[in-house]
């Protein structure tokens, strides 16, 4: 079965605007996604490379574009206040949950993804993400137990330098084969890739 890697952290919003393009593509072209949890902050210093956001003017640019393409994929965005948000633990519970099942995990992607980018809440508090999971069918303190899980944690780090060392920089980046594209604007090079 053809299949398409997603190599995502659920801090970027351009990975929130792929999460909910990938799969309409995935099922058109009947591909498997496999999915990738990895941390953002871990490839940033493995690979020199930093947040748009550190540099003022491309910070401000990024909203107005985050803006333009969520109409254009018509997925609701709000920029959320709260950034940055360290997302170790979230990350974590995505590589924890997917090592459960991608039914949970799915679940669990989605009701992060929502405080994150529709209904922007504080997810670097633990009170937030317990507000979030519960409804979502997640106890706090199961997503407490699992993200202080060492063989969690081991896959997370290795799935990141895993990435850095296939030539990942950023979020979100897809792989076909063993061709990269980076970024949820090339998501039609996904698609003709798959085809």
């Amino acid at each position: 079965m053809k299949q398409v890697e997603f190599f995502f952290d659920v801090g970027s919003p351009y990975s929130y605007l792929a999460f909910h393009q990938l799969p309409k593509i995935a099922a058109a072209r009947k591909a498997k996604i496999v999915w990738r949890p990895i941390l953002l902050g871990g490839v940033f210093k493995a690979t020199g490379n930093s947040s748009p956001a550190t540099i003022p003017a491309k910070g401000r640019y990024s909203n107005v574009d985050l803006e333009r393409w969520a109409a254009h994929f018509g997925v609701r965005y709000q920029h959320n206040p709260h950034f940055p948000i360290n997302t170790l633990h979230l990350m974590r519970g995505a590589t924890g949950m997917l090592m459960r099942g991608e039914e949970v995990f799915l679940r669990y992607l989605g009701a992060v993804f929502s405080a994150m980018f529709e209904e922007p809440r504080n997810l670097g508090e633990p009170e937030q993400v317990a507000a979030v999971l519960e409804p979502a069918g997640i106890a706090a303190a199961d997503f407490l137990q699992l993200i202080n899980d060492e063989q969690v944690k081991q896959k997370l780090k290795t799935d990141t330098e895993e990435a850095v060392a296939r030539g990942v920089f950023g979020v979100p980046t897809f792989f076909v084969g063993e061709d990269m594209y980076w970024g949820q604007d090339r998501l039609h090079f996904v698609d003709q890739a798959l085809a």
